[in-house]
């Protein structure tokens, strides 16, 4: 048989030219496009409230706007914690059957909502429960890019982490843009119930929210378990794998990554509310801000393979300062042109530089610590979308207006550009990259 259809080995060397072309890099890709739809199933899961919470006043629930925030918010508390996890089961147990086991747990979160969201009745703790449990599609993140990491030789990192991240990331827009429409056909009404008759007489299916994605998560796990492979040589114990937290660099990408791709999922969560409030008309084009991030990821990867992570990174941080505070003037303003605009520009450079940070973090770190890393900052960077919800929320509550929110934003964004500046693209950084 030839050995290239078959399973790898330990000989796996991807940074060896003569067996990349001849065998690696098939192996690579397949991995690969397996691993971004499974990791844009676990982004629908992990991102669902933001759609889900939207709606649920509408069908009888009669939950605060801060409750709704928080509803928002929670899988971006737990999925950010669980990442820690996530980020030490590839070397622990292998890649293939860590991908296996996150995906197939994803469907208790959509069976459960599927079946909660019936009832206007259900508890506002068993919303929360529900919420938490798709903190499991969070963590896969810090597992994927992890795995992928392994596949790859040094010069096409880049553009294969942006590529793994930028369209698994698409899962996040693919809920939202996919949710409005599929809750207002009866498409499970034979198993699922019922739908929700509305004050202007329309019916909603929000159960279809979730219960859609129950086969596709069935069908992922199967194809992982059989055509994704484990490294033998990625193999490393836990404590092997957590010298990185001695690492000055490691703290400082963790920063850098907070800053982009915590932007990116932090104002996903939140977009689809802040339009609801603000422009409430609007509420249909929630989809395009997480969109945008996810298709610039790749690019950003792919530009920074070109002319180097740290200077990418250096644009994107200024372009989104300065789109946060046009996002004031817009708001203050009531212009929602202007507004969307605004944010689009923000959503395209957290994108950008989600990818640029990403492929700074391989040129900065040995292979093996480089991938621990990467799930590492993933999951600090994470917690943007529970944090970035709540700081909302907390605006709105206290001065009436999102706005305020951003000056945060503003004055996080100025700190990471220096610290990038200083570390990575001055005359004399440390590390050049």
């Amino acid at each position: 048989m030839d050995k290239k259809k078959g399973r790898i080995g330990s000989d796996w060397n991807p940074e060896n030219p003569a067996f990349w072309e001849t065998e690696g890099k098939y192996h690579a890709r397949r991995n690969l496009w397996i691993s971004v739809p499974s990791l844009m199933l676990a982004f629908i899961v992990w991102q669902i409230w933001s759609v889900v919470a939207v709606r649920l006043n509408d069908i009888g629930f009669s939950f605060s706007q801060e409750q709704l925030f928080t509803l928002a918010a929670i899988p971006g508390l737990v999925g950010a914690t669980l990442r820690f996890g996530y980020t030490f089961g590839v070397g622990a147990i292998g890649g293939r059957n860590w991908t296996v086991l996150s995906t197939a747990v994803l469907a208790i979160p959509a069976v459960g909502i599927g079946i909660a969201v019936q009832n206007p009745d259900t508890p506002y703790s068993v919303m929360l429960l529900l919420a938490a449990l798709c903190g499991l599609g969070g963590g896969n993140f810090s597992s994927s890019v992890a795995n992928i990491s392994f596949f790859f030789p040094k010069k096409e990192k880049g553009t294969a982490l942006g590529i793994n991240g930028g369209l698994g990331n698409m899962g996040v827009s693919i809920v939202q843009f996919v949710t409005p429409l599929i809750i207002t056909t009866g498409t499970f009404a034979a198993i699922g119930g019922d739908g929700h008759v509305l004050a202007s007489g329309q019916q909603l299916w929000l159960q279809n929210a979730a219960f859609i994605w129950v086969i596709p998560i069935l069908i992922l796990t199967v194809v992982a378990f059989f055509w994704m492979d484990n490294i033998p040589n990625a193999k490393q114990s836990v404590s092997e794998q957590f010298i990185i937290v001695k690492r000055k660099h490691t703290w400082i990408m963790t920063w850098l990554y907070v800053a982009t791709f915590g932007s990116f999922i932090g104002y996903s969560a939140a977009f689809p509310l802040l339009l609801k409030a603000q422009f409430p008309n609007y509420v249909a084009l929630a989809f395009l801000g997480a969109f945008v991030a996810a298709a610039f990821r790749p690019i950003g990867g792919w530009i920074s393979d070109k002319f180097g992570g740290a200077r990418v990174t250096a644009a994107a941080l200024i372009v989104m300062a300065v789109g946060a505070g046009a996002v004031i003037i817009f708001l203050q303003h009531k212009n929602f042109t202007g507004f969307l605009v605004s944010f689009l520009v923000l959503f395209m450079t957290a994108g950008i530089g989600s990818g640029s940070t990403f492929q700074m973090i391989p040129n900065i770190f040995p292979v093996k610590e480089a991938a621990s890393v990467l799930g590492f900052t993933a999951a600090f960077a994470a917690y943007g979308s529970f944090f970035i919800p709540k700081l909302f929320g907390w605006s709105v509550n206290t001065t009436g207006t999102p706005a305020t929110a951003f000056y945060y934003f503003i004055g996080f964004y100025i700190v990471s550009f220096l610290l990038n500046w200083y570390y990575y693209q001055r005359k004399n950084a440390e590390v050049k990259c």
